[in-house]
């Protein structure tokens, strides 16, 4: 028997005695909560997730569309990165102002070949303003879950306004929950017994946040 069997059975066997015909979870549970704490504009809810994502201690940075290929190569050269692992669904244009090496995001890939790559660019989901929140979603243009997880340098790509709530509930109804979520609030982090902060251990140690519109 798998483990996912096991977790069923127990499932199954705690439910046995539920009657058939007690309320479901979504009218069980109120979901009077607040969606969003105050009214903002567009702009004051990028200003919002800009200075959460900043106080995460990510990098972020504000540029058009025709200026993000020169800013991606730009970051990229400054990180003196030599790889740059890239979504199969990525537009290709963004990249067109680097020769960086390209490295495909592969099924077969180890952890030692994705942690030799210098940095990986992705796209995102949804962006999250009251918590500098970013969420990824597998999709084609984010690629699968470890390559944002391995290599210690992200960055990220989030189109404003479009891709920028303000709250988590609004984030949530644009988020398919059967897809691989990734939610990251700034650069992988840790903290001791007495609050020393070490970057790094569970994901990559910069994360670069790049605001488009």
């Amino acid at each position: 028997m798998s483990g996912r069997e096991r977790i069923l059975g127990r499932v199954r066997r705690a439910l046995a005695d539920v009657p058939a015909d007690d309320p479901p979870y979504e009218q069980a549970v109120a979901r009077d909560y607040l969606r969003a704490h105050g009214a903002r504009t567009a702009a004051e809810t990028v200003h919002l997730l800009a200075a959460n994502l900043a106080d995460y201690r990510a990098l972020v940075h504000r540029c058009t569309d025709a200026e993000l290929p020169s800013l991606l190569a730009g970051l990229l050269a400054d990180r003196e990165a030599t790889s740059v692992l890239v979504p199969p669904g990525l537009d290709e244009g963004w990249l067109a102002a680097t020769d960086v090496t390209r490295v495909a995001d592969r099924a077969e890939s180890t952890p030692h070949e994705l942690d030799r790559v210098d940095s990986v660019v992705t796209a995102c989901a949804v962006a999250i303003a009251e918590t500098g929140t970013i969420v990824l979603d597998g999709a084609p243009d984010q690629g699968r879950r470890r390559i944002t997880l391995v290599p210690d340098h992200h960055i990220c790509v989030v189109r404003v306004p479009d891709q920028v709530v303000s709250a988590v509930p609004q984030a949530l109804e644009r988020l398919d929950p059967a897809r691989p979520l990734t939610w990251i609030s700034g650069p992988s982090a840790t903290s001791d017994i007495e609050l020393d902060r070490v970057e790094g251990v569970h994901g990559p140690r910069t994360l670069e946040v790049v605001l488009v519109g």
